[in-house]
């Protein structure tokens, strides 16, 4: 399938909208960008949509019989969920949640799947491990560079769920080499 357009199954389709949106709020949150809009804002979107909402995603996925969505969805919602109630800890014991936050989105990149849910796993694991090495330093600029990458993550998971209601292409095609072009070059 070299050009998927495949619709998705609902679960998946809702998981990734959840995803998306958790993740522009959680990143944006983090860049500064928006004046006024701190990471603090995102907590309500992360304990609801992030938290509760991939959860049940994931319950569904589990479900459909789909164990590697089940599993994504319902510990990231778990985590999220986890995330977003904690109460103020020290840098270092928020630092230590998103590395083993990061560990998870390792986990899921490297689990395979279709490239777009790779795409944005992989993405989040470089916000995350970002976001923790500048808890651990106290480095601010750190933590808007992992924010940017958070953004980049929700685009993708975004972009992943619209691509599949929509029809639009959710793999890069692959091409054959050409008659002129060998293995040597």
């Amino acid at each position: 399938m070299d050009n998927d357009v495949s619709a998705g199954s609902t679960t998946t389709i809702v998981g990734r909208l959840a995803l998306g949106i958790t993740l522009l709020a959680f990143g944006l949150g983090h860049t500064d960008v928006i004046d006024g809009v701190t990471a603090a804002d995102a907590v309500s979107v992360a304990q609801y949509v992030g938290g509760v909402a991939l959860f049940v995603a994931g319950l569904l996925a589990f479900r459909e019989r789909d164990a590697a969505t089940g599993t994504a969805f319902s510990a990231l919602g778990a985590l999220w969920f986890t995330w977003a109630v904690s109460e103020q800890v020290s840098d270092n014991a928020a630092g230590l949640f998103l590395l083993l936050f990061a560990l998870v989105a390792l986990s899921l990149t490297l689990a395979g799947g279709d490239q777009l849910g790779q795409a944005a796993y992989g993405l989040f694991f470089v916000s995350l491990l970002l976001m923790a090495i500048a808890n651990f330093a106290d480095n601010d600029g750190l933590t808007q560079v992992g924010g940017w990458f958070a953004v980049a993550a929700g685009a993708v998971a975004w972009y992943a769920a619209t691509a599949a209601l929509a029809h639009w292409p959710t793999a890069l095609p692959r091409r054959a080499a050409g008659r002129r072009v060998t293995a040597t070059g």
